[in-house]
């Protein structure tokens, strides 16, 4: 399984959706599109995770990397997550209280209540 990853602007936010497994062999292409991001000014991104199939621990640490790229430019790193089994990752982990994580794209663009 791939990783696909589209990125657009939306009420000055960057959201990347993402779209397959983010497992060893696919997240360093996440890591560099976040990278590339943060180069290019975007500190504030929302990663869309709803396509998402597969997460583990290697995608897990390119999530926290992520998010301390953009605190360094006081920027945030959002996610949009809304299936029970990578949720009770984020839960298990403690990474549900680091991660603020909307149940869709358009309730992290409204700055709706996470839901984590």
């Amino acid at each position: 399984m791939d990783l696909t990853l589209t990125t657009r602007d939306a009420g000055g936010k960057t959201i990347v959706a993402v779209g397959g497994e983010i497992d060893v062999y696919t997240a360093p292409k996440l890591r560099d599109k976040i990278t590339e991001l943060v180069a290019a000014g975007s500190y504030d991104i929302v990663v869309d995770m709803e396509e998402v199939e597969f997460l583990d621990s290697t995608g897990l640490g390119v999530l926290v990397g992520g998010l301390k790229k953009v605190r360094a430019h006081d920027g945030s790193l959002e996610l949009v997550c809304n299936q029970d089994r990578l949720l009770k990752i984020f839960r298990i982990t403690g990474l549900a209280k680091v991660f603020v994580i909307h149940d869709s794209a358009d309730a992290a663009l409204s700055g709706a209540e996470p839901t984590s």
